[in-house]
């Protein structure tokens, strides 16, 4: 593995961090973005009981003290809950846009690492031919030897660089489609909280 950092050249440490930067921000984002952990349905359960009973005091607390995406849409709703229904699904799409941010938390340097790794393997290519053309101009083309660190700096580069972009793809993808889809639930939640407050 050394050997092969050694042979791609000075590009393999870009290539190197973006992976290993990568690699930080997807497991952070699998940890994160767990569905237990953003919806949380134990609180769920209990504020829906307390709406059901008509504690909407309590329900707010309930809120507060257990921070979280889907409380904090929760506690828009409820908090509002005097006004017309339209107005109230206003809010809670309102406070669902307000957590994406939080959602998608560095997936926007993930998609840059998936977009700039197979350039950067790329620029490797090109220094290693310009390698190989730097031989054969000073030495001819009956020195295949000397000419294989400039081919072999130019396909460990391209592999490096794909090799990280495309499980960084992969994977930005991933997360922003649950992200999504974190969102449309919490809403959905929040909006079934309406309803039974409006009974």
């Amino acid at each position: 593995m050394i050997e092969m950092l050694t042979k791609g050249g000075i590009l393999m440490v870009p290539i190197s961090f973006c992976s290993v930067l990568a690699l930080g921000i997807v497991l952070e984002r699998l940890f994160n973005l767990r569905h237990r952990r953003i919806v949380r349905m134990d609180i769920l359960q209990r504020v829906e009981d307390l709406l059901r009973d008509k504690k909407i005091h309590e329900a707010t607390t309930l809120c507060k003290r257990y921070q979280s995406a889907m409380t904090r849409i929760l506690y828009a709703a409820i908090l509002n809950h005097d006004l017309e229904k339209p107005e109230i699904k206003e809010i809670i799409e309102d406070a669902g846009r307000q957590e994406v941010p939080s959602l998608e938390r560095y997936l926007s340097i993930l998609g840059t690492i998936a977009n700039i790794s197979p350039l950067l393997g790329l620029l490797g290519t090109v220094f290693g031919i310009m390698r190989v053309f730097l031989v054969i101009t000073s030495q001819g083309v009956g020195h295949p030897q000397a000419m294989a660190g400039g081919i072999s700096e130019a396909l460990i580069t391209t592999a490096a660089g794909l090799s990280v972009a495309i499980p960084a793809l992969v994977f930005h993808s991933y997360f922003m489609n649950k992200a999504n889809l974190l969102v449309l639930e919490m809403e959905k939640n929040a909006l079934k909280m309406l309803n039974i407050l409006k009974r």
